[in-house]
This record gives C-alpha cells, structure tokens and sequence, in this order.
C-alpha cells in the first residue's frame, strides 16, 4: 500500500477517534478537532474515499483505512511512552512530539524504541537520577 501523507495520516487518525467515541466522524468535528477548514476536510475525505480507505454516509472507516488508523495509533502510544517513561518528558511534550513523529519514524526504530521501553520498565534502572 502507498505511503499516506502526514496531513491524510491524521484525518485518518482523527476519524477513527471519532468513530470509537461515536460511531461515525463528521466533517464539522474533524476540522475542528484538527483546526482546518471544513472545505481541507472534505478535499482529504475525498481523497481518502478514492483511496478506498472511508466510507462515506456515513463518514467510516474501510477495513483498511481502520488498519492504517491502528498502526498510528500505537505508534503514537508507544512513542509517547517512550517518552515519559525512558527520556523523562512530561506528559504534554510527550504526545504533541509523538503527534509529529508517528508519521516519519522508520519501523525498525521503532521497534528498537518499543524493545527499549520494555526492557528500562523492566531493568531497576533509576532514570529519575539519570535526567536530574
């Protein structure tokens, strides 16, 4: 499958928060929620729909669209954790910078990223004398 673009990787992460909230997304709360222009939603749902990734009437998610919207998702979890848990960031600089990188982080860093999460919660390193 062709690589997403950032921009249509958080449509796509936006609709499937929406549709786990309340069944289906809609373009009023998808542009509000991703601070856009109801008319850059509809351009990125049209897009979405050639893609075979949304169904429209109501706004879902395809098979694959919800796949893609998965892998996001964890990756942005992960990250996140990664984050707070192994570099000590705060909780809000921790999400907004996994927002930013779940869509450029190759796999095999994150893999490696996720193996080392695991493996510091597991470990009794202490990182809170580490970032003093």
């Amino acid at each position: 499958m062709e690589k997403l673009s950032v921009s249509l990787e958080d449509y796509i992460e936006e609709i499937y928060n929406q549709v786990l909230k309340n069944g289906q997304a809609k373009v009023t709360a998808i542009a509000s929620a991703l601070d856009v222009k109801k008319a850059s939603v509809t351009g990125a749902l049209n897009i979405l729909a050639e893609k075979k990734l949304i169904n429209y009437a109501p706004f879902t998610l395809t098979v694959a669209g919800e796949t893609i919207a998965k892998n996001i998702l964890m990756k942005h979890e992960n990250l996140s954790k990664f984050f707070m848990e192994v570099l000590g960031v705060e909780k809000e600089e921790a999400l907004e910078t996994a927002c930013k990188m779940e869509h450029i982080v190759s796999d095999k860093l994150f893999e490696n990223m996720v193996k080392l999460t695991d493996y510091v919660k597991k470990s009794d390193i202490d990182l809170k004398k580490l970032y003093k």
